[in-house]
């Protein structure tokens, strides 16, 4: 029986690492992609040397046109079939709206939005026509009602929540499955590397990537259309939906744009 493939965007680091390697231990082939190629080479070989899969790098920065067009012709390609969509790509700002520069919110959207729905389209027709296939869409709890301090972070992963949601119903009857995964804090050393101070953030809201790693392909298991790693963060995200709006802006604005990506 022929090995299935998946494909993980942001692969070289954090939650996208962790998802190579967990699908790699699971026997997938892999298709790695992220903008520095020279990292993708480092943890395709190590994934080979442990289990004994294949590797495909591939390089693009999915904030680009011709990158997205590369990833999306790889994904449509009736003769390497991708079974499973990691798209977990994704940037924050760590600047309020009013102070950004357009390019930057730019740059936001083009990765945050724009690269799921093109791979998810790429992806997606392939798979309705094998009556097979999986997507999971890497989103945020802050997309659950948090208008995060002037931040669009928080606008694009409910875009990316709601339309996993969405392109899943509509998929479902052709035996394809869409998930949002959507972490709370995440220990990827992001938020360092994007100049973001999270030492007001208690350790209790803190997760690590094997863990949101597991509870996503747990849930994708179970037909889930949104997971949300760990009850505190479930009980947070029912919270968020339910409590008075004028109490979630004003604990927003205590933030004071602190959440950024998971």
């Amino acid at each position: 029986m022929a090995r299935r493939t998946a494909l993980v965007t942001g692969a070289s680091l954090g939650i996208g690492a962790a998802f190579a390697r967990r699908l790699a231990a699971d026997g997938y082939d892999l298709v790695l992609v992220a903008r520095d190629g020279t990292r993708l080479e480092d943890v395709a070989k190590e994934l080979t040397a442990t289990h004994g899969v294949s590797v495909e790098v591939l390089p693009a920065n999915l904030a680009t046109g011709p990158g997205r067009a590369l990833v999306a012709q790889r994904l449509a390609d009736s003769e390497r079939v991708v079974d499973l969509l990691i798209n977990n790509a994704g940037t924050s700002l760590n600047t309020p709206f009013v102070r950004s520069a357009l390019e930057q919110e730019h740059e936001l959207i083009e990765l945050n939005v724009k690269a799921v729905l093109e791979l998810s389209h790429a992806a997606l027709r392939g798979m309705v026509q094998r009556r097979d296939g999986a997507i999971i869409n890497v989103s945020s709890v802050a997309g659950f009602g948090i208008p995060m301090a002037g931040s669009t972070y928080s606008a694009s992963k409910a875009w990316v929540t709601n339309f996993s949601e969405s392109v899943g119903l509509s998929v479902a009857p052709f035996g394809v499955r869409v998930m949002a995964l959507c972490p709370g804090y995440v220990r990827t050393g992001y938020h360092e590397r994007a100049g973001i101070d999270m030492s007001k953030t208690p350790d209790w809201m803190w997760l690590d990537t094997d863990t949101v790693v597991a509870a996503a392909l747990r849930d994708l298991g179970r037909g889930k259309r949104v997971s949300i790693p760990t009850l505190r963060y479930k009980a947070l995200a029912g919270a968020l939906r339910h409590l008075p709006r004028s109490l979630v802006s004003r604990a927003a604005r205590d933030t004071r744009g602190r959440i950024g990506r998971s």
